[in-house]
């Protein structure tokens, strides 16, 4: 594994799966959070972004951490690895709430209250975004692909890298 790149719904723990991944390769993380967001909460333009993932994406190794569905077909094109966490919404709903008021690295402020917006999102991630993504990764079978459908799945796998 040399291109990984981490898909799921806001709230699933992609950041922090993509964390422990870096501790266990020592690939290079990119969070596409803290490419898109400015710290002011807004953030730069398409076009500055699509240059800026197009330089990620030339790089001889990496972790993108982030879901961005623009850039799906890029990223997975690019990459060798695809990770999909795969939760129910219930657990990535619980994700968002536990992060209230928590640094996180992957972002450049500090959430201090649920995002109604991102709640929406979260609720239709299954319906409109998970199919594409599954869609994708069944084009891109010579690719190794992971998909956990609950967190200990996650944690399993991962410790298995640190044997």
């Amino acid at each position: 594994m040399k291109k990984a790149v981490i898909l799921g719904c806001c709230g699933s723990g992609k950041s922090r799966f993509a964390r422990r991944l870096r501790d266990a390769t020592g690939l290079p993380l990119i969070c596409l959070d803290n490419v898109w967001w400015k710290p002011d909460r807004t953030h730069i333009s398409r076009e500055e972004f699509d240059a800026a993932l197009a330089a990620i994406l030339s790089a001889d190794a990496w972790i993108i951490d982030g879901d961005y569905c623009r850039s799906y077909e890029p990223r997975i094109s690019a990459c060798d690895t695809v990770f999909f966490l795969d939760y129910s919404e219930d657990v990535c709903l619980s994700g968002i709430r536990e992060r209230i008021g928590k640094a996180r690295p992957d972002m450049p402020w500090v959430e201090n209250e649920v995002d109604p917006a991102l709640v929406k999102e979260v609720q239709r991630y299954r319906r409109e975004k998970r199919p594409v993504v599954l869609e994708l990764i069944s084009r891109y079978r010579e690719k190794e692909i992971h998909i956990f459908s609950a967190r200990n799945e996650a944690e399993t796998w991962i410790k298995q890298l640190h044997l």
